[in-house]
């Protein structure tokens, strides 16, 4: 089962509501209002994925072993 995000929508389908976003705002057949309208939405969109994404990487540990083979956890690090 998918894990829910803020507001009960998973993140799939956060992502897939902005490109569905996206591809209408790259139509020429959408009026303006309603483009104004989809790029307030997909500005949001963008962040709360970019918010579930940097909580998902605070929970991220990396399982390393050191000189003598022995596991540890560590926080993942941007470079890891």
């Amino acid at each position: 089962m998918a894990k829910t995000g803020r507001q009960g929508a998973t993140f799939e389908k956060k992502l897939s509501d902005l490109e569905d976003i996206v591809s209408k705002l790259e139509s020429a057949d959408t009026p303006l209002e309603e483009s104004l309208a989809l790029f307030e939405r997909g500005s949001g969109l963008l962040k709360e994925l970019a918010a579930i994404l940097e909580e998902a990487e605070r929970k991220v540990e990396v399982l390393s072993k050191d000189s003598s083979g022995v596991l540890h956890t560590r926080p993942f690090e941007k470079g890891d």
